[in-house]
């Protein structure tokens, strides 16, 4: 099919605009000047730094602390809310599951701050990101495990069940092999969007806790040094190896096609 120039201008002025900034900030993390406002020369100085800080280290380990246990019990309840979404057909659950993926971050934030302090009076902390985070982590899971389902056949299912599986053995050895590629690409899916996560962090993490988008963007106020190029890196790059990595376990899942 015949692509008119203007077309190819047009996708390539696109895809610059998108990745030339990434592209920037993994040159300047190798940057041998404290400024960043100018080459000057390479360097591996700045992720040296980075190694010896421990404000980051502490904020790194929270961050991954928090993303690991928030996407576990993510994936559990996305899971089984994806196989009651397309198992039962209810038109609130869809509603109630997928709310807080559509809503703007900005406003389940501050809903989620409003909800632990003045309905739980819960002091905000390390459970209320947890808590947050997997609040809006379900939805994500939930969808790509129905997408799951969608294009299997029922009839299987059925089929354990007259054999004489139980419901449990029937989802243990027959609905979780099934779906076990949608489960893990959840799971990396979650862990990459709590990991990236600023705004919903932001609002619930009160005193005292400091994940990485946090400790970056305190950073960021005083300066941009090479140190922020350098852990924007290397955080960029684990969110694209695990994207990269749900991509291959369950391409057609994320794709929004169901085999």
């Amino acid at each position: 099919m015949h692509r008119s120039p203007a077309l190819w201008t047009a996708a390539i002025l696109t895809y610059l605009f998108l990745y030339l900034p990434l592209v920037i900030v993994v040159a300047y993390s190798f940057n041998d000047s404290r400024l960043n406002a100018e080459w000057v020369g390479f360097t591996w100085h700045w992720y040296r730094v980075l190694l010896q800080d421990a404000g980051m280290l502490r904020a790194a380990a929270n961050s991954l602390f928090i993303a690991f246990v928030a996407s576990s019990a993510a994936t559990v309840l996305g899971t089984m809310a994806g196989i009651a979404m397309q198992r039962y057909r209810l038109r609130l659950l869809p509603i109630m599951v997928l709310s807080p993926v559509a809503m703007p971050e900005i406003l389940l934030g501050v809903s989620l701050l409003l909800f632990f302090i003045q309905v739980l009076n819960l002091t905000l902390g390390m459970l209320s990101v947890i808590i947050a985070h997997i609040t809006f982590c379900i939805g994500f899971v939930a969808v790509i495990v129905r997408a799951r389902l969608v294009g299997m056949d029922e009839s299987i299912f059925e089929a354990a069940r007259d054999l004489g599986a139980t419901p449990w053995q029937a989802f243990r050895h027959v609905t979780l092999p099934l779906i076990l590629p949608a489960v893990i690409a959840g799971f990396l899916m979650s862990f990459t969007l709590s990991l990236d996560d600023f705004v919903i962090t932001f609002f619930t993490a009160g005193v005292g806790v400091s994940t990485l988008p946090l400790q970056i963007y305190s950073m960021i106020k005083i300066a941009v040094t090479p140190e922020v190029n350098a852990v924007s890196t290397l955080l960029m790059l684990l969110t694209l190896t695990l994207l990269l990595l749900a991509s291959r376990i369950a391409p057609d899942v994320l794709k929004g096609r169901a085999v």
